[in-house]
């Protein structure tokens, strides 16, 4: 089975996703495409491994993901052929694939097939779409591109934690305005171990949440609530609130991407009797 993913910023608006699509069936007519997004915030490679990395192991083995976010190459930044759990992924070496994968991936190639002099004008079209072909036609990496073990990085933003608290914050906010943080449920749950606990944002004490929910009927409607998505991050919500029908969360809470999440201890304030 064929299958190309492609996870661009180039939005519907105009031809641009046809145009790779288009290459794509002329070089391969069988294939199947499947849109992951094309409405990532221009340039934004941390949104874009967020959205591609809980994506991808939905699909066969076997299945190319093209990402078409900073796809340009450069002196220092190759284009690379991906191959990790199975999968392919084509896309220059700009810091995303440790974050697509938190750490580097299984085996890395740097593209040297011969390319047409309008290659770099639409690297998406013009390079990547011509080695998923290879590929998807058989065609190994190793044909297309040396092994390299040189993978540049880009952090990611890590939680902190101490005894009495974790200092996360917003990763993600989808289009629902639910807020994703960068807490994990083992995390969390290494900290409270069942004890009283408070999620704090914004400043502003009458917006905590003090339990975390199973799903979002927990609470009334417009309501806010916290709980673990299945992939396994802490999510802020607010029950039915969509962004721009009424608020979602995002709006209604103002947190944005980078705004810091806390996770505290709620510690006994009962005096501690001391014996006559």
């Amino acid at each position: 089975m064929n299958i190309v993913t492609l996870t661009t910023d180039m939005g519907l608006k105009d031809h641009y996703v046809a145009v790779v699509k288009g290459a794509l069936y002329s070089q391969v007519p069988d294939v199947r495409i499947v849109d992951i997004s094309h409405q990532i915030t221009p340039f934004d490679n941390a949104q874009t491994a967020f959205v591609l990395r809980h994506a991808y192991p939905e699909f066969p083995r076997g299945t190319v993901h093209l990402i078409g976010v900073n796809p340009e190459a450069s002196g220092t930044t190759p284009h690379l052929v991906v191959r990790h759990d199975g999968h392919y992924f084509i896309g220059a070496d700009n810091g995303i694939f440790p974050l697509l994968f938190d750490g580097k991936p299984q085996e890395a190639f740097e593209l040297t097939m011969k390319l047409e002099n309008d290659h770099a004008t639409f690297p998406l079209k013009n390079v990547f779409v011509r080695a998923a072909a290879f590929l998807l036609k058989g065609g190994t990496p190793e044909v297309i591109g040396r092994k390299t073990v040189s993978i540049r990085e880009m952090l990611g933003i890590r939680p902190a934690a101490d005894n009495l608290s974790i200092r996360g914050a917003v990763i993600y906010v989808d289009g629902y305005g639910n807020v994703v943080t960068n807490i994990m449920r083992p995390q969390f749950h290494d900290l409270v171990k069942g004890q009283p606990f408070r999620i704090t944002f914004g400043g502003r004490p009458a917006n905590d949440i003090r339990h975390i929910s199973e799903q979002y009927n927990d609470v009334p409607q417009g309501e806010r609530l916290a709980f673990f998505a299945s992939s396994g991050h802490l999510t802020i919500a607010v029950n039915k609130g969509v962004e721009g029908v009424g608020g979602g969360a995002s709006g209604l809470l103002g947190l944005h991407v980078n705004d810091p999440i806390r996770v505290e201890l709620v510690l006994s304030t009962r005096p501690v009797a001391v014996p006559a």
